[in-house]
């Protein structure tokens, strides 16, 4: 899939899991949908993932590899607890804004990476589907489920 593509579809799954959740009270942001988790908690990961992939996408940009030296993104639920974790004490008001800023960040390091770098196969295009667009998909079922969608 081409950049043009990747990031349009991108954006159309954000957009849709922005709109599962407006207007929702606090109240049915806490409802557990998920396991243990309400939409806040669900929203809080998608943030959390989106700050490290950033990253990754940054240094993509700059010719690096992805990963840090040190770091392990396989214990995927470990980092998914922790974002959920880190953001639990907050109210939904400042979850969704977590995730509208690092969205802006994540979106814009999308785009600082060269044309060529995607297509099918390519480790951006992998990038944006396991913690965008193939993310938001898995989500959204959930999320939906507050406004009886």
């Amino acid at each position: 899939m081409d950049k043009q593509t990747a990031l349009a579809e991108l954006q159309s799954g954000y957009d849709a899991v922005l709109a599962a959740v407006d207007g929702v009270d606090e109240a049915g942001m806490n409802k557990v949908i998920l396991g243990d988790w309400g939409a806040k908690d669900i929203l809080a990961h998608l943030a959390g993932w989106h700050v490290q992939m950033t990253g990754a996408m940054e240094r993509m940009a700059r010719g690096e590899k992805p990963t840090p030296e040190g770091v392990d993104y396989s214990d995927s639920d470990g980092w998914n607890a922790r974002f959920a974790s880190a953001m639990k004490a907050q109210n939904a008001t400042t979850v969704v804004a977590e995730l509208k800023q690092s969205y802006a960040n994540y979106l814009r390091a999308a785009q600082a990476i060269g044309d060529d770098r995607y297509g099918e196969g390519k480790t951006v295009n992998r990038l944006l589907e396991t913690s965008g667009t193939g993310h938001y998909k898995e989500h959204l079922p959930d999320l939906q489920k507050l406004k009886g969608a």
